[in-house]
């Protein structure tokens, strides 16, 4: 059930957008940037609301125009439209329970295989494929930052970012440790193997967090991108690497053009790390943060995914599944993202 307070929202929008003709409204512009980037998200969910409402007000509409006189085709449409309907309803759903703080902002996403080489570097590289393809039915734009090739097939590590409007909020909960369970194509004796992979998900940090980073404590590196295909194909020594000394967290890009632009997004990475951590540690500024241990930590995954001897996809935090494990694969992880967002509702 959506909890919608449809006539407040209206009131705080028109409230909001009256501050944007008021004089002086310029003289902050962090602040007017703020009130326009809630104005957008308010009045993206009043409209989709009132879209829903109207729809349904049709299809009251036609139920009774059926009880007057059947009408085959009429009837087909209705059902149609129901299906329809009931889909952006649940994505509406979706939408009112993401309330938190970076919730609106991009996503920058990290996968990092477990033990067992080729087959959980395949692993990492599925899930890669995984959420490119959710991204790209959902509208997000999907850029590579930074790829190791693995060793045989598959990939060391992958960092890329996923812009759009509530990203970080949708993938939020895709944090965790992914486990897998199939024959492997790999093995000559088609044994089932078990492999992990870890993904990092972070919001990227926008203009109006306050930040401060002291620029002596990171130490910049640049080295020759490294891995063919793709976009790593840059072969000047364009790649940088930054390492935040206090805390030893490293971030690196080697997917752009230009020194500089590596640099730059290698330090998005870096202060979406140190917030991410920050936050955690309940530190008051950056420069409270020492010794940071950068082993990945992979206690009990938070889903698994069974292609033999059965097919069947569930997450471990809210028991959600689905036996078409193949279809998840392809992207279809609006389900588990859904589940995830009501168990943690505020």
């Amino acid at each position: 059930m959506i909890h919608f307070d449809i006539v407040n929202k209206e009131k705080e929008l028109a409230k909001l957008e009256k501050q944007t003709v008021e004089q002086g409204f310029w003289d902050d512009g962090k602040n007017a940037n703020i009130i326009l980037n809630k104005i957008k998200e308010l009045k993206s969910k009043c409209i989709k609301y009132r879209e829903i409402e109207a729809d349904l007000a049709n299809i009251k509409e036609i139920i009774e125009l059926l009880k007057i006189e059947d009408d085959v085709s009429l009837e087909n449409e209705m059902v149609k439209d129901i299906k329809r309907i009931e889909k952006e309803v649940e994505k509406f759903e979706i939408q009112t329970l993401l309330s938190g703080k970076y919730d609106k902002n991009n996503a920058i996403l990290t996968l990092h295989p477990g033990a067992g080489g080729t087959e959980a570097q395949d692993w990492a590289e599925m899930l890669y494929r995984m959420y490119t393809r959710w991204a790209n039915k959902n509208g997000y734009k999907v850029e590579e930052l930074d790829y190791l090739e693995g060793d045989e097939a598959g990939l060391k590590s992958v960092t890329f970012e996923v812009s759009g409007e509530n990203a970080y909020g949708y993938l939020k909960g895709e944090m965790g440790v992914h486990r897998l369970v199939r024959i492997s194509p790999f093995d000559a004796g088609g044994r089932r193997h078990t492999s992990f992979a870890s993904l990092e998900v972070l919001p990227e940090i926008t203009d109006d967090v306050d930040l401060y980073i002291n620029p002596d404590d990171i130490k910049m590196d640049v080295f020759r991108a490294s891995g063919a295909g793709g976009q790593h194909i840059n072969k000047t020594s364009s790649a940088v690497r930054l390492t935040h000394i206090p805390t030893g967290i490293v971030t690196s890009c080697q997917t752009q053009r230009s020194q500089l632009q590596n640099r730059e997004y290698a330090m998005k990475m870096l202060k979406s790390k140190l917030l991410d951590l920050k936050e955690k540690e309940h530190k008051e500024t950056i420069e409270e943060l020492k010794g940071v241990q950068r082993e990945i930590a992979w206690g009990s995954q938070i889903r698994s995914y069974i292609f033999c001897p059965y097919t069947l996809v569930k997450d471990h935090r809210t028991n959600y599944e689905v036996g078409n494990v193949q279809g998840v694969m392809d992207g279809d992880l609006d389900g588990f993202i859904q589940s995830y967002l009501i168990m943690n509702k505020k």
